[in-house]
């Protein structure tokens, strides 16, 4: 698999200038990191929340693990963490349980850690589980728009 339809399109609709990063296939966003190649504090990690009032994408390092119960202080909603079938129903061009940070292109509302800020170069899910987009953090943070900023993580 290569670039998810709705990442690419998105991409090219913003006229970013990115590139494709390969890697073996793995099982957590750090291991991933790692067969990248890349600073696991520039890897974007996307997770899934959901209660009865919608989803909830958070945004966080790779270095880091989401805090839920501190999610759930700053939002003031019962989010739980999406089983794998759901998150694949919510990216349905994607391979499951991989999730692209770009929730808004998805209709999925984003919040993004106090955590991930940086410079230079960030890495996300193309939407498989071999292959990350790689732009410069200047350029990711024009494609959220104004999304909300919360302490949502713990670093690992």
């Amino acid at each position: 698999m290569t670039v998810a339809v709705t990442v690419k399109e998105f991409l090219e609709e913003q006229d970013v200038d990115y590139q494709v990063v390969s890697h073996a296939r793995t099982g957590s966003a750090l291991r991933t990191a790692e067969a990248a190649h890349v600073p696991g504090d520039h890897l974007i990690k996307a997770v899934l929340l959901g209660d009865a009032s919608g989803y909830l994408l958070a945004l966080l390092p790779a270095t880091h693990r989401l805090a839920i119960e501190r999610i759930r202080s700053c939002t003031g909603r019962a989010l739980a963490l999406i089983e794998e079938d759901e998150v694949a129903r919510a990216f349905p061009d994607c391979e499951p349980g991989s999730v692209p940070p770009l929730g808004d292109r998805y209709g999925i509302e984003t919040v993004v850690d106090t955590d991930l800020d940086g410079s230079g170069q960030v890495y996300f899910e193309a939407g498989d589980h071999t292959e990350l987009v790689r732009v410069t953090y200047e350029v990711f943070q024009g494609l959220l728009g104004n999304p909300q900023r919360l302490g949502l993580s713990e670093h690992l």
